[in-house]
């Protein structure tokens, strides 16, 4: 343990006595001035309480993670979440269930068997060893199949991997030297969890190998770096070449389950994205009846626009159903105060005043067709809406499954999510228009009637 000096030698240093003489000084002086001159209650110990309030309110809380699962069943029980999920939105829209198809592909991967499959393949133009000599190198104690692929094209519209190579539990990649730009942005979208190998021929080289050797490392993401095999081109040396895929292939369960849960993560991944394109489409139609009715409340409103903010993104009905299509079930208050959090964020980003005067712009182009005040401060109120409503459902999907959402966090989050709903919007604005065209004749025609 290090010692601890005594109150007497700390004192015995004229520098530290100096030190706090002038901080004690400061600190008395400040006490008086904020007690005694500007009133603050407590001096200087007030300050600090209130600074310490202000410190702890503004610390940066954290943001909902989500928790990978770590076996199988994890996996299993959040992917058959996701199907009630869909069952839920289906029962919602009125369509019909499709809970069949989706059970089919899960039961697939859950009921997955051995033997382990090992995959290789390699680009356009790469010798791949003789299958007989592949499977004499990976033979041990337990069976394996073998899918040796077909060459993989060097000009493609996409480098994802083929589902069924995907789908093997191991992978060994034939790179050819020196490296090509489709081998690499292949190797990008490997996926992370799948167990994969990288092997070059170096016989194939025939210049210095170790400056190839040093420049294909840096070519190569770190995560290959471990995983690269140099093989000398000779039947002989393939066997123990590949004792890494050998030691996995003689741990067949760990290998099936390591396998299952990717594919689940997979599946699962896929499934949420559906189901959120899905939810963003029926969103839409919500969003496009509420805008509208928010702007019929404005324009019947003598209060100014600005007054009705909580009307346009605080609907009860349209949070109301956003949390029905989204599977969050908060509190009517909780909806209220992050509609609210929102609103105040597209406001002071000038929501309405980039509406009110690009909407002003158009009627001078128009003529006096449609220049009353009423109708502007309706466009305005509904387009409001609509870029609220967007940052709002752009939070719920972020907090689906969230029980209590952070809302301090939202309001950190707010200018954000209303400045990405905002651009969204704006390229979306002669679409607005011709919403709105559509709407103010119903307007003229409901008023002549």
């Amino acid at each position: 343990m290090l010692p601890v000096p005594s109150i007497g030698s700390l004192l015995a240093q004229p520098r530290l006595l100096r030190g706090i003489a002038v901080a004690g000084g400061g600190f008395l002086v400040a006490q008086w001035a904020l007690a005694d001159v500007f009133h603050v209650p407590g001096g200087g110990f007030g300050l600090l309480a209130v600074g310490g309030g202000i410190w702890w309110l503004s610390r940066p809380a954290k943001a909902p993670a989500f928790q990978s699962p770590a076996s199988v069943q994890g996996w299993l029980k959040r992917c058959d979440a996701v199907l009630d999920q869909f069952d839920a939105l289906e029962e919602l829209a009125g369509t019909a269930a499709s809970r069949d198809q989706r059970q089919r592909a899960l039961d697939q991967v859950v009921e997955r068997s051995g033997p382990l499959t090992v995959a290789v393949v390699g680009s356009e133009g790469v010798a791949l060893p003789e299958s007989q000599a592949l499977q004499q190198a990976l033979s041990g104690r337990h069976a394996l199949n073998l899918c040796v692929g077909h060459p993989l094209p060097s000009v493609s519209d996409s480098w994802a991997w083929p589902l069924t190579i995907q789908q093997q539990d191991a992978l060994l990649f034939i790179l050819p030297l020196p490296l090509r730009a489709a081998d690499l942005l292949r190797l990008q979208e490997v996926p992370l969890r799948q167990p994969a190998w990288l092997a070059v021929n170096r016989a194939e080289l025939e210049g210095d190998w170790d400056a190839a050797h040093q420049a294909l490392l840096a070519q190569l993401p770190d995560r290959w770096h471990q995983r690269l095999l140099v093989w000398d081109g000779s039947p002989d040396q393939l066997r123990s070449l590949l004792l890494p895929i050998r030691q996995l292939l003689q741990q067949p369960n760990l290998g099936l389950d390591l396998t299952r849960q990717r594919l689940l993560e997979a599946l699962h991944r896929d499934w949420q994205a559906e189901l959120e394109s899905l939810r963003r489409q029926r969103f839409r139609g919500l969003l496009q009846r509420s805008q509208w009715l928010v702007a019929g409340a404005v324009v019947a409103s003598p209060l100014p626009s600005t007054d009705l903010l909580a009307v346009a993104v605080g609907n009860g009905l349209m949070l109301s159903e956003m949390g029905s299509i989204w599977g969050c079930r908060w509190t009517p208050d909780v909806l209220q105060v992050a509609a609210k959090h929102l609103a105040a964020a597209a406001l002071a980003q000038g929501v309405v005043e980039w509406s009110g005067q690009a909407l002003l712009g158009l009627a001078k182009l128009e003529g006096g067709s449609w220049m009353a005040a009423g109708m502007m401060q309706g466009l305005s109120a509904a387009y409001l809406t609509r870029v609220v409503g967007v940052s709002m459902a752009d939070w719920m999907a972020l907090n689906a499954g969230v029980a209590k959402p952070d809302l301090e966090l939202l309001k950190q989050q707010a200018p954000l999510l209303v400045a990405k709903a905002s651009e969204q919007e704006r390229l979306n604005w002669q679409g607005f228009l011709q919403q709105a065209g559509r709407w103010m004749q119903g307007q003229t025609s409901a008023k002549t009637a």
